[in-house]
């Protein structure tokens, strides 16, 4: 029997088998996944009513929580296209998205109802401004009125097209323009289950989104999780007491994290006084890990594993992960130095490290190549890009543009973006790798290495390092500390010290686009082979 892949089945499933569990959890407010499903159904047909149709995209511009994520599946069932906006956005770069993806509809938190009456001005084809909480200026209509428009009723999944886009995420920009990642019905269900797949105890496991569904690594696992029936718990916006608090209050077992919130969380100086025994796994995604990081991870969170996981907004987003897959390891340095890697390919990926011409580089774990996949959960394409999608997916690969090494047990180890390899007399320098040997050191908080011209090796290391609050380090020290872990030719040539955060994406990336500006302002960089 053929039944369309979709993840409203995702759902429907959580509704049929665990209708009375507690599913969702926002603020002050709780659900079962019966009263979660009954408001999503509602959402869907009330958007129907207000004109949605098949194929029109309906923009979010919310931080987590309950309605977001009812979004998820009622737009869908209203047959249309959910596009969460990145938050953090200026509105520049919001309208230029607003403008490529042409939503129908806006529904905001009033928090941005400022920055919706501006883009209110500079996108005058979006037909309807909706308020998540009460009618505010731009509002026409609250969300609630949507649901009390609506009514109950199951979508009939038989009439889906699976392959047509149900969700559309833009690229964090962190290094170029962003575009529009199409992601289809069948792709998302088939990655809900590759994820699910990952799950240690689902039926005691409570998530903790502790990372913006707007992106990857948050909404990456809200539908696996809705599948196997776990208490969700949304925190509205990062803050490490917060963090901590919610940990302590719903006994959260699991939580993704970019690493620096990770470094956030460890450095919080409340953390001794909430109790985290209830955490039984932390992954670590959205920019490469340390084993540095996974160690004092484990070690502040105690009975607590500490894993990696790597993939794109292009990917759904898991390709792989770091846990444990069954072989040996030959120590716990060895245990740790595997947890910190990209990890092996998740069920319905396959992945390559090829080279320049296309061919496998050696499972040797230190040639460089650049990881291509095929799978199940890889886009469509870029939304209205068909020149990015040629280039992006080519030969039947995707081309993910990060470069890694990779072994026998099929374990690979994000080296660096392939456009942020540093060509230093002609050697190439991984900026990973030096980011991972500066914040080894214990009084760094942060840091981010870049290229910066140089008129005899044409490019040299750059890095730019917080300390952490009280810390005494000097150029020195560190200089020292990384001549104990590095190559002469690694070692970064220029270091600056800052007192303020470095700039980050909404996701908490670091943008390095900003922070080498300054180093090849007036400069022209020579283009890379």
């Amino acid at each position: 029997m053929f039944l369309p892949l979709t993840p409203l089945r995702c759902l429907h499933r959580a509704i049929d088998v665990f209708g009375s569990r507690i599913g969702l959890v926002c603020g002050e407010r709780q659900f079962t996944y019966r009263e979660f499903g009954e408001r999503v159904e509602r959402l869907g047909s009330g958007l129907v009513r207000l004109g949605v149709q098949p194929g029109d995209r309906v923009a979010y511009l919310s931080f987590n929580n309950h309605q977001l994520l009812e979004g998820y599946y009622g737009v869908v069932q209203a047959g249309g296209i959910i596009a969460p906006l990145n938050i953090r956005l200026s509105l520049a770069e919001l309208t230029e998205i607003l403008r490529h993806c042409g939503p129908r509809m806006v529904i905001f938190e009033n928090e941005f109802a400022p920055m919706a009456v501006q883009l209110r001005q500079t996108c005058k084809s979006v037909e309807r401004w909706v308020s998540l909480d009460d009618p505010a200026d731009p509002a026409e209509i609250s969300y609630e009125e949507i649901l009390s428009l609506g009514e109950p009723g199951r979508a009939d999944v038989r009439s889906i097209d699976e392959m047509s886009i149900a969700e559309l995420f833009y690229t964090s920009g962190s290094t170029g323009a962003p575009k529009g990642v199409a992601l289809s019905h069948r792709g998302l269900y088939l990655h809900a289950l590759s994820v699910a797949a990952l799950y240690k105890n689902p039926e005691t496991m409570v998530e903790l989104h502790t990372i913006p569904l707007f992106h990857a690594n948050g909404w990456g696992r809200p539908q696996a999780s809705t599948m196997l029936g776990v208490k969700q718990v949304m925190l509205r916006r990062f803050e490490p007491s917060a963090v901590l608090r919610l940990i302590q209050q719903h006994r959260a077992t699991d939580m993704c994290m970019v690493p620096t919130m990770a470094q956030a969380l460890l450095h919080c100086p409340d953390r001794a006084g909430f109790d985290t025994t209830s955490l039984r796994r932390i992954m670590i995604g959205g920019a490469a890990s340390s084993p540095e990081l996974v160690e004092r991870v484990e070690k502040a969170f105690s009975g607590c594993e500490c894993v990696s996981g790597y993939g794109l907004t292009e990917t759904s987003p898991v390709l792989t992960v770091s846990i444990w897959n069954g072989a040996p390891y030959e120590s716990e340095v060895d245990r740790i130095q595997r947890q910190a890697m990209a990890g092996w390919p998740t069920a319905g990926t396959e992945i390559r490290v090829v080279d320049a011409q296309g061919k496998d580089v050696p499972r040797d774990g230190a040639t460089v190549g650049e990881i291509v996949v095929r799978g199940d959960q890889v886009m469509e394409g870029y939304y209205r890009d068909p020149e990015a999608t040629r280039a992006a997916i080519a030969g039947g690969w995707f081309h993910t543009g990060d470069m890694a090494v990779w072994d026998e047990q099929s374990y690979v180890n994000i080296v660096d973006r392939k456009k942020e390899i540093i060509i230093s007399g002609g050697e190439n320098v991984s900026s990973v790798e030096i980011e991972k040997a500066i914040g080894s050191h214990p009084a760094v908080l942060e840091c981010a290495v870049v290229s910066a011209p140089d008129d005899t090796w044409g490019e040299i290391p750059a890095a730019i390092v917080t300390r952490k609050p009280g810390a005494a380090l000097t150029e020195e020290d560190l200089r020292a500390h990384l001549q104990q872990r590095l190559s002469r030719y690694k070692l970064p040539r220029i270091i600056e010290f800052r007192d303020e955060p470095l700039p980050k994406s909404g996701t908490g990336k670091i943008r390095k686009l900003e922070l080498r500006e300054k180093f090849w302002s007036g400069k022209q960089k020579r283009v890379q082979g």
